[in-house]
């Protein structure tokens, strides 16, 4: 069962938060130079922060616009006084600098951290089972390091826009891969989604192909990421990550699969929380 809950979201201020380089007039407290789009994550990353994260807590630090802009927000509160002795975990080396420059302490994540709650983007979230995509963007190479950190964290909240939440996704599913024999494993793959995906290899630069160019993606821990990208509508993204994980040479893949998970979507007109209230699906 999905639950629902509406949240009001007044707008806010960060005058902390360089967004532009001109000075910004406000109305009722909020940014006039900011887009609608970052008008709107701003909201979720204010009522992520300020509904999820209390003092004392050990908190998984996200990678993406929502995610810095939750960092930010947070070290203002710091500052503040508003809440206090948060230890971040950053995700990405990008969100580790967010985090630096914004005040927070950091802690390198390990395998016996114990991590109270968790924020981060996702590219899509599945309605109803709020299964999340991450990783679709050519410079997502952190996959393992954000799961290993979603898994350990007590809950989770995927800050999101509107039309990120949908059924019927169609797109992309990153899957990393090991690096000897990835052809292989990408056959395997793409036979088992036969006229329904391609399967191509991520470069890190140039044009994107079955091959990946001379140049293919290699992660900190030395795998590829096959992009297996999907042309028709995905009847159900856990029978995806259920199949990935039975194919020999697979590592992992950016499908998210949490229990205790909470998707904050940023709508127009406010913010919107989603709750999965089920033991049925967990791990991912």
């Amino acid at each position: 069962m999905v639950v629902v809950v509406a949240a009001s979201s007044a707008p806010f201020s960060l005058p902390s938060l360089a967004f532009t380089s001109r000075r910004c007039s406000t109305t009722n407290g909020l940014s006039t130079n900011f887009s609608p789009e970052t008008s709107r994550l701003l909201r979720a990353a204010r009522h992520t922060v300020d509904n999820y994260i209390k003092s004392g807590m050990v908190v998984g630090l996200g990678s993406g616009q929502a995610s810095d802009i939750a960092i930010r927000y947070l070290g203002q509160q710091l500052r503040s006084g508003s809440i206090g002795d948060v230890t971040g975990v950053p995700m990405s080396a990008s969100s580790a600098s967010e985090a630096a420059k914004a005040g927070i302490p950091l802690e390198q994540f390990r395998d016996d951290f114990q991590i109270d709650f968790a924020f981060d983007d996702a590219d899509v979230i599945e309605e109803n089972t709020l299964v999340a995509v991450i990783g679709r963007r050519r410079q997502d190479d952190t996959i393992l390091q954000q799961k290993a950190i979603l898994r350990a964290a007590h809950e989770v909240a995927f800050m999101i826009k509107e039309e990120q939440y949908m059924s019927g996704l169609e797109g992309s599913v990153p899957v990393l891969v090991q690096s000897l024999n990835w052809m292989a494993t990408a056959e395997e793959i793409e036979d088992l989604y036969l006229g329904d995906a391609e399967v191509w290899r991520r470069p890190s630069i140039g044009d994107a192909g079955p091959l990946g160019g001379d140049f293919p993606v290699v992660t900190r821990e030395g795998h590829n990421i096959l992009d297996v990208i999907f042309t028709t509508p995905i009847p159900s993204l856990i029978q995806v990550a259920e199949s990935l994980d039975k194919i020999n040479g697979v590592v992992d893949h950016g499908l998210v699969i949490k229990t205790r998970c909470k998707v904050v979507i940023a709508a127009e007109t406010g913010v919107r929380t989603v709750s999965l209230q089920s033991s049925a699906v967990d791990g991912g």
